[in-house]
């Protein structure tokens, strides 16, 4: 780092459970943490105490409008602990010259991982079969109904970055045969290449959404998507939880236009529709792919290498490009 008679100071906003971050950042860096438990709102402390804060780390999903930026006159870096970013105003970072970095791929294995359980969990009915023994039903009604096969289904990857193609490297162990929707066809990867989302479905048993959230995915899965996907389609989603029209969905679950859904996000979490908590054929996580030690140990090594290489001007370990 840049030689100084002090070290610069970061501010770090995190919900009061996420404390993985503050040792990290107080032996590097003159750290000032809020969390979102706090009785002080963001705009009256940050001209008080974080005036000359260059950098803020944000661990969770602060929405960083461009009021908020006001606040910090002094703020050239944002450091994401998360992988998306649709909770950031980019034009305001943009036209404010302050840069962004996420998490990187701190946390594609243990996504990917999830993802795989959850189609899993949702094919072969575990969470359901689960129920059935610890209620006594084993005993009272006999065998359960049967799952359906994981091996050989044809599976449709919405987004093939990092987390997209550990998903494919992961069910090609399982004979599962792969295809993808991207912004652009990658041309190093080995999988068919659908241009649109609804051809995608239409070709596949199974999609698996890993793309990010933008104004153009922004439900990219709707009910044309499903019914194409079919009665038997199933649906796992490690993204983010409007790259469904959640409303739809549920009406295509109840209905049995698809066959099944595993969900690690949700359109207006913590909130999850009523109606999917009765549904056999349907698992819930409450947004944890990424919690695991190992991955909150990945992200805050990415945060504390993109703050020394900002303040040393070295380049940055992830940047977010600002189109």
């Amino acid at each position: 780092m840049a030689e100084s008679s002090e070290p610069p100071v970061v501010l770090l906003h995190r919900p009061p459970s996420l404390t993985f971050m503050d040792e990290i950042l107080t032996r590097e860096f003159r750290t000032l943490i809020t969390d979102t438990s706090s009785s002080e709102s963001l705009p009256s402390f940050f001209p008080r105490h974080a005036s000359s804060a260059r950098a803020f780390v944000i661990s969770g999903r602060l929405p960083v409008t461009d009021e908020l930026l006001s606040h910090l006159p002094s703020l050239q870096i944002l450091v994401c602990t998360s992988v998306g970013i649709d909770h950031i105003d980019l034009a305001a970072c943009k036209r404010r010259g302050i840069v962004i970095t996420n998490a990187g791929n701190a946390f594609s294995d243990d996504v990917a991982d999830c993802a795989v359980g959850l189609l899993i969990s949702v094919l072969r009915r575990i969470p359901a079969a689960d129920r059935y023994v610890r209620s006594g039903n084993w005993a009272k009604f006999g065998d359960f109904q049967l799952g359906s096969k994981v091996s050989g289904k044809r599976v449709g990857i919405v987004g093939l970055g990092s987390i997209g193609s550990f998903v494919a490297k992961r069910l090609e162990s399982f004979g599962c045969v792969i295809s993808y929707n991207s912004r652009s066809q990658k041309q190093s990867s080995p999988y068919r290449y659908y241009s649109d989302i609804l051809s995608l479905a239409e070709n596949n048993d199974v999609l698996v959404l890993c793309c990010s959230l933008t104004d153009e995915t922004h439900h990219i899965v709707n009910r044309e998507v499903m019914e194409l996907l079919g009665k038997d389609g199933v649906v796992i989603n490690v993204g983010r939880g409007k790259l469904i029209d959640e409303k739809e969905m549920v009406k295509c679950l109840v209905d049995g236009v698809i066959g099944g859904a595993g969900l690690d996000v949700f359109e207006n979490e913590p909130a999850v529709p009523q109606e999917l908590f009765g549904l056999d054929n349907v698992v819930l996580s409450p947004h944890f792919a990424v919690a695991t030690p190992g991955s909150l140990d990945n992200v805050a090594q990415i945060a504390l290498a993109n703050l020394k290489a900002f303040f040393s001007n070295r380049p940055l370990l992830s940047p977010v490009q600002l189109d």
